[in-house]
């Protein structure tokens, strides 16, 4: 699975072709993000996890996608300006992708077939709030909602998947980034 990772192309939100090969042997929380979403505030938290760890090897790297509620309807120009200018955000943007249904993208591809279920805040209802909604996930394993993680060791095995809801500074994915770096 590590080498299927590093080897995906991906493109850069200024359009540069790239790949996680830049990023082998760091630490990588795979994000999908939205810029019109009621989580979007997590950008800061996202920014913040980055900047305390990068130097040891850690990077967020940020997905924008537009499946969810069209919650991400701009340029990849203009998300890229929105995320710089409301958030800082310093962390790599990727190019607008799908990461649901038969256009997802490669890395969504091997990102949920390694890790299909994700770990959930405890008495959350967030997932649930979906469903009663009539957007539940069309297929197993499929990505809930914007802002749903992806934990990737320095081997780029995919060790960890947290639902959207638990924000980027829960104990529980502060463990888990920590325990990574560690090894």
């Amino acid at each position: 699975m590590s080498n299927t990772l590093y080897a995906i192309p991906l493109q850069t939100i200024d359009g540069r072709q790239t790949s996680l090969e830049n990023w082998r042997n760091n630490v990588l929380l795979v994000v999908n993000v939205a810029s019109q979403c009621g989580l979007t505030r997590q950008y800061e938290a996202l920014e913040n996890l980055y900047e305390t760890y990068r130097d040891r090897g850690f990077a967020v790297l940020g997905f924008p996608s537009n499946e969810f509620a069209g919650q991400e309807p701009g340029s990849n120009e203009e998300i890229n300006a929105f995320c710089r200018g409301t958030f800082g955000v310093q962390f790599p943007m990727f190019g607008k992708i799908d990461v649901n249904g038969s256009g997802r993208h490669p890395l969504y591809q091997a990102l949920i077939q390694a890790q299909p279920d994700a770990l959930r805040p405890q008495g959350s209802e967030f997932y649930e709030r979906r469903v009663s909604k009539g957007q539940a996930p069309a297929h197993p394993g499929d990505i809930l909602w914007n802002f749903e993680k992806f934990l990737v060791n320095r081997r780029g095995e995919v060790i960890a998947r947290f639902s959207p809801d638990m924000t980027p500074d829960d104990g529980a994915i502060i463990k888990a980034i920590e325990q990574a770096l560690a090894q």
